[in-house]
């Protein structure tokens, strides 16, 4: 684990920096965690009846200016623990009910996450939640502890990528990362409905963007495998440090995401698709910190 740590490496920034003696590029240099808990609204087939046990991790290797877990993704809050602590927590939630154990931007802390595996391999399926920002060698390190990824994949344009998440080869990245992950998994799904093993790419559509939420749809549709699920998520709401961004101050409308929408039907993707109620848009559906 020290080895992974002394000389980062870890995501596509390879800042290098010695996370044993102080922070690399995502901000953190040991285990954190912000919150843990039943997280009710994912897709359906993640949260089923019980919700999701997540587990938010602090730090992130992207700036995306509209972050809705702004202060937990640029390192404000968190609370540190160890491995073994972490290990203490997938318990905790699997007592509670969890339908699975839910790891929210979790990369940059891999070597910790396998040391609490090793520890405890919990007995429901574990999600990998990720921003996509991702080397497939560290995915690969991983793999063994998931059964569901869970990427999103944020912007198509190198334009909008640099301006919204500071990586202009953020799709680069992303889609080499997101076709790894669609391979890696056999579809499994109950009978009634919950996912013990698959993928889920979610998208987040953005006010004026829709003509590169449909350029992403067509490249899903192109190079990921059938088994792979599409998630189309309206919820976008201003947040962040969005200030200088006049594009981003509102929702999106009904008519930017019937749009996207109708692009995934036109792809015959009805039956591989998620869809979000308008009213998943708002400030009440961001979590607050415990950490």
């Amino acid at each position: 684990m020290d080895a992974l740590l002394k000389n980062c490496t870890l995501c596509p920034v390879e800042c290098g920096a010695n996370r044993l003696a102080g922070v690399g590029a995502c901000g953190v240099s040991s285990l954190r965690i912000a919150k843990y808990y039943l997280h009710p609204f994912e897709e359906p087939c993640i949260s089923h009846k019980n919700g999701s046990g997540t587990i938010f991790f602090s730090g992130c290797n992207l700036r995306c200016v509209f972050c809705q877990n702004y202060e937990v993704s640029r390192a404000k809050r968190g609370k540190e623990i160890t491995p073994d602590a972490l290990a203490d927590i997938f318990k905790e939630l699997e007592d509670m009910g969890a339908e699975n154990i839910s790891l929210v931007t979790p990369s940059h802390l891999t070597p910790y996450l396998i040391r609490a595996f090793e520890l405890y391999k919990p007995k429901i399926p574990v999600v990998y939640n990720t921003g996509s920002y991702e080397k497939v060698d560290t995915l690969k390190r991983i793999d063994p502890f998931v059964d569901i990824y869970l990427p999103d994949m944020k912007f198509y344009s190198p334009v909008l990528s640099k301006r919204y998440l500071g990586k202009e080869n953020y799709f680069d990245i992303a889609s080499e990362a997101i076709a790894f992950m669609a391979n890696a998994k056999p579809l499994i799904m109950t009978n009634e409905g919950k996912m013990l093993s698959g993928c889920v790419v979610r998208h987040l559509v953005m006010p004026l963007c829709t003509g590169d939420s449909k350029a992403l749809i067509k490249w899903f549709n192109a190079y990921l495998p059938p088994s792979s699920y599409l998630s189309l998520m309206s919820q976008y709401t201003p947040f962040g440090d969005i200030e200088g961004y006049k594009e981003l101050s509102r929702p999106v409308t009904a008519r930017e995401y019937d749009g996207v929408v109708q692009t995934a039907l036109d792809l015959g993707l009805e039956n591989r698709l998620f869809l979000q109620e308008r009213k998943s848009s708002g400030e009440q559906y961001i979590p607050t910190w415990d950490f």
